[in-house]
């Protein structure tokens, strides 16, 4: 039997120079073309989590939409969509980040979670770890305890881990 690890890295694509020059995307896109495939990494991303008390989903767009609401079924838990700048129809918090390649902004809601709420931050990919971290001090401003972050993929050879230093972290494949 094929470990999920191997599955995905046989499944994930590489687009080279994407979203600028010298940047090698990894295209999650073929994984939510196998049904199979997508409902096992679904599952696995909850599965740490479960019975943990996790009261929210806070999914990063938009990749992180995608993989955040099934989590948040999983954990019969509320899903709360972390947006670009400009998306969200009410009051809401912004939270700015560096990534690994250039700067940008999230934002919340400020009465998608207080301080009664247990978040899990969930994402496709955690690189320099700037848009999780961002997200993780979203939750604390509002309240909320933050009991991890779980992702699709890590690069291992970007700095997420000093960004998210003390942080439980989950990721199914390394690359």
């Amino acid at each position: 039997m094929t470990s999920l690890s191997a599955r995905l890295k046989a499944t994930i694509r590489d687009v080279p120079d994407f979203p600028k020059p010298g940047v090698v995307f990894k295209d999650i896109t073929p994984v939510l073309h196998d049904p199979a495939l997508f409902a096992d990494v679904t599952a696995a991303l909850a599965a740490p989590w479960k019975g943990k008390g996790i009261t929210h989903v806070l999914a990063i767009e938009s990749r992180g939409f995608l993989f955040g609401a099934p989590v948040a079924q999983h954990l019969g838990a509320a899903l709360v969509p972390v947006r670009k700048p400009g998306k969200l129809p009410s009051a809401h918090l912004t939270e700015r980040y560096t990534l690994e390649y250039g700067e940008d902004a999230v934002e919340v809601h400020t009465d998608a979670i207080d301080a009664r709420s247990l978040v899990l931050i969930v994402d496709d990919v955690l690189a320099t770890g700037g848009t999780a971290s961002a997200t993780r001090r979203l939750a604390h401003r509002l309240g909320a305890g933050v009991a991890g972050v779980g992702v699709v993929i890590d690069l291992s050879f970007l700095p997420w881990r000093a960004a998210l230093s003390g942080v439980h972290v989950e990721t199914l494949v390394s690359f």
